[in-house]
């Protein structure tokens, strides 16, 4: 997994490709958590690059979601292609995360 982060207005978009699963969860959950100990409370996870995610994967997106709630921050995802959408709908995810197709709708939501 390659996961990178930049700041975009009042928002940090962290950018994840390759797979998210057991064994790469705790690197995508510790690049999170930096921002958030940096008082960076309002994130984008951009997904356009994700092929897989996995139960781990979608357990540190719960994880990222509660620790946000705790500091009245906000998580927007976008980008989800194919077989990582499905998942995210299937588990539910996508009831309760807003979910945008693209980086630029995700900051808008977000940052509004």
């Amino acid at each position: 997994m390659d996961c990178s982060a930049s700041k975009q207005d009042s928002a940090v978009i962290i950018t994840v490709a390759g797979r998210l699963d057991a064994n790469t969860a705790p690197e995508f959950k510790q690049e999170c958590d930096v921002w958030i100990q940096r008082n960076e409370h309002h994130l984008v996870v951009d997904f356009a690059g994700l092929s897989y995610i996995s139960s781990a994967g979608l357990r540190s997106i719960l994880s990222l979601t509660k620790a946000l709630k705790q500091h009245r921050g906000t998580l927007a995802i976008c980008g989800m292609k194919d077989m990582v959408a499905e998942v995210f709908t299937v588990s539910g995810f996508s009831s309760y995360i807003p979910v945008f197709p693209s980086v630029e709708e995700a900051l808008t939501g977000v940052c509004s």
